[in-house]
C-alpha cells in the first residue's frame, strides 16, 4: 500500500519536475530547491517581522490600529512588508509540504536518512504555532476566531486549571498582558524553529540552505508583486461582545479550524496525534533493507580524504593513522551512516581498473559491489557489444537506464565509476563509446552522484578524467525513470554517431588471460538489495 501510494507520487513528480528543468534549468527548478527555498522564505520572515515590531503596539486596544496604521498610512514600505511576512509564511508552508511528499515520493525517509524525517516533524508543529501566534497579534476578527478555537481546543486538554477561552468570550477579560506574552511567543517560538531546522540538516553533507541567486530573485519578484497587487489586509476590529460569523480563512494554516465544528475539539486532537505518530514511524514501516556499507582497506588508502570529502552523507571522517604508514590520517567508515551509493569508490585515487595485480583492491569499496567486479562486469559487457558503433552504458540503478540490458552495467550511482574506468574502456578497446546514465539532474537519487560526476570529468574535481581521453567519444543522459524512451533515443543517436567515427589511437586491447577472466565473471547488480 504505501509502495503504491509512493509511485503514484513518483510518477507525479517526474512528471511534474520535467517540465519544470526545461522551464527555469536543472539548477533553478524550484522542485529541486524546496529545502533551500525554506529557509529563504523563514529568512523573509524573520526579517519582516522585525521591521513591522517597530511599529507594532502591543496594547490591547492599540494592537489592530498599530496594524491598520501600519497597513494604510504606510502601505508603500510597512504595508509591503507585512504582506511579505504573511505570504512568505504562506510560502513556508507550502515548501514544507511539498518538501515532505516529494522527500516521501523518492524513498528520501528510510535508512540512514531517518533523522533528517523524523526531525521534520517538530519543524512542522513549530512552524504552525508559529503562524497561529501571529495571527493573534493583529487582533482583527480573524485574531478573535483564532483565539477562541485554540483557546477551546486547548481546553480540552486536561493542562490548564481554568478554561482559558473564559478570555475571548467577554469585554474587559483580556489585558494588554496577554499582546506581550503573544509576541513573546511570537518571537521565542520562531527561534526554536531555526534551532530545529538546524538540527534538521545536521547529518546532510552540504545542505542546500541558500538557494540559487536567481531563483532568491524570481521569488522575492514574485512576493513584491502579489503585495502590491493583493495587500495583506486586516478583517475588522476584534469585538468580544459578538461571535465572529464569517471571517476569512488562511487555509494554508487553519484548515483544521473549520473541522472543530464538524468533528469536535477531540476528534482533532485525535488526528493531529494520529497524523504525527504516522509520520514519525514511517521510516520503520517497513524498514528498508540495506546493503553493507562500504570498508577502508588501510594498506591502499593513503589518507587523501577524497571519499570524506565527496560521501554525500557525512558518513566517512578522517581520523589519525592506526597502521604506522607514513600517512597523517586513514578515512573512518560510520556505517549507520552509509547508504551504500559507492560515490566514495569513484572518488578514491587507488581507484583504477589498470592495475595489474591479480586482485584488484582500493581504498575504500563496497563488500557487496567491489571495483574488482565492476572491472570484471564491463570487461564481460564489452564481450557482447558487436558491429560498428559498440558503446557501452554505465547507469545508474535509479536512472532511465537502468533496465536495459545489452551493453549495460548497472551501479548504484553513476559516480561509483571512477574516470579511470572510462579511459580503461576505451584504451582497453573494449568499446568504440561510453554513455554515462545517471538520474535526472534534478533528482539525483543520492543527491551528489550527476554533480560529482559531471565535475570530474571537467576536470574540476579530483580524480579528474584524463586530458587523453577524446570527450567526443562519452555522452551523458540525465534522465528518470520516467524517461526511458528518451533515454533510448538518445543512446541509439551516440550508437549511430560512433560507428562513423574512425578508430581510436590510444588503443591498447585488454590481455587475453584478462578477458578470458572477465568472461567467468559476471556479478549481478540487480542483486544489490532494494527496498
Amino acid at each position: 500500500m504505501i509502495g503504491a501510494i509512493r509511485s503514484a507520487l513518483r510518477t507525479g513528480f517526474g512528471l511534474i519536475e520535467r517540465p519544470f528543468d526545461r522551464l527555469f534549468s536543472p539548477a533553478l527548478n524550484p522542485l529541486a530547491q524546496l529545502g533551500a527555498l525554506g529557509f529563504f522564505f523563514f529568512w523573509i520572515v524573520a526579517v519582516s517581522g522585525i521591521y513591522l515590531f517597530i511599529f507594532f503596539d502591543t496594547g490591547i486596544e492599540r494592537a489592530y490600529q498599530s496594524v491598520e496604521y501600519l497597513s494604510r498610512d504606510h502601505w508603500f514600505h510597512a504595508g509591503v512588508m507585512r504582506s511579505f511576512h504573511r505570504y512568505a509564511s504562506d510560502l513556508l508552508v507550502v515548501m514544507v509540504a511539498v518538501h515532505l511528499l516529494r522527500e516521501f515520493a523518492y524513498d528520501h525517509y528510510r535508512g540512514v536518512r531517518w533523522f533528517s524525517w523524523f526531525t521534520g516533524l517538530p519543524i512542522i508543529w513549530l512552524l504552525y504555532a508559529s503562524g497561529i501566534t501571529g495571527y493573534w497579534l493583529v487582533w482583527d476578527k480573524l485574531a478573535q476566531y483564532v483565539a477562541l478555537v485554540s483557546s477551546e481546543l486547548l481546553d480540552w486538554l486536561p493542562v490548564f486549571g481554568e478554561p482559558i477561552a473564559r478570555n475571548f468570550i467577554a469585554t474587559g477579560t483580556l489585558t494588554s498582558r496577554f499582546f506581550s506574552l503573544m509576541v513573546f511567543m511570537h518571537v521565542a517560538v520562531p527561534l526554536f524553529l531555526l534551532f530545529i531546522m538546524w538540527v534538521h540538516i545536521l547529518r546532510i553533507s552540504r545542505p542546500k540552505v541558500n538557494p540559487p541567486r536567481a531563483l532568491a530573485l524570481l521569488s522575492l519578484a514574485a512576493l513584491l508583486a502579489v503585495s502590491i497587487w493583493r495587500p495583506a489586509l486586516s478583517q475588522g476590529h476584534a469585538d468580544l461582545a459578538k461571535v465572529p460569523a464569517a471571517v476569512g480563512i488562511d487555509w494554508l494554516y487553519l484548515p483544521l479550524y473549520p473541522l472543530t465544528t464538524l468533528w469536535g475539539n477531540g476528534a482533532v486532537w485525535a488526528f493531529l496525534g494520529a497524523f504525527s505518530l504516522m509520520i514519525a514511524l514511517m521510516p520503520w514501516l517497513p524498514p528498508l533493507r540495506r546493503a553493507r556499507a562500504v570498508e577502508v582497506h588501510l594498506d591502499h588508502c593513503n589518507g587523501c580524504a577524497r571519499c570524506a570529502e565527496d560521501c554525500p552523507y557525512e558518513a566517512i571522517r578522517m581520523v589519525n593513522r592506526t597502521d604506522g604508514l607514513p600517512f597523517p590520517t586513514q578515512a573512518q567508515v560510520n556505517p549507520s551512516l552509509c547508504v551504500s551509493c559507492g560515490i566514495c569508490v569513484g572518488s578514491c585515487p587507488s581507484s583504477t581498473p589498470f592495475r595489474r595485480t591479480a586482485d584488484l583492491q582500493t581504498g575504500i569499496d563496497l563488500p557487496e559491489y567491489p571495483l574488482k567486479n565492476l572491472r570484471e562486469k564491463v570487461a564481460a559487457t564489452a564481450t557482447g557489444l558487436s558491429g560498428a558503433g559498440r558503446v557501452l552504458v554505465l547507469a545508474c540503478e535509479h536512472g532511465a537506464a537502468a533496465g536495459r540490458l545489452d551493453g549495460t552495467v548497472v551501479l548504484p550511482c553513476v559516480a561509483m565509476a571512477p574516470p579511470s574506468l572510462i579511459d580503461f574502456i576505451l584504451s582497453r578497446d573494449l568499446a568504440d563509446g561510453v554513455v554515462v546514465a545517471g538520474c535526472a539532474e534534478s533528482a539525483c537519487y543520492n543527491r551528489l552522484g550527476v554533480k560529482w560526476t559531471e565535475e570530474r570529468f571537467a576536470a574540476q574535481r579530483d580524480p579528474y578524467l584524463r586530458a587523453r581521453v577524446p570527450r567526443d567519444r562519452i555522452a551523458t543522459i540525465w534522465a528518470s525513470a520516467l524517461e526511458v524512451r528518451r533515454a533510448e533515443v538518445e543512446i541509439a543517436a551516440f550508437v549511430a554517431e560512433m560507428a562513423g567515427k574512425p578508430p581510436l589511437r590510444m588503443r591498447s586491447p585488454l590481455p587475453a588471460s584478462a578477458a578470458a577472466k572477465s568472461g567467468e565473471t559476471r556479478e549481478p547488480a540487480e542483486a544489490r538489495t532494494k527496498s
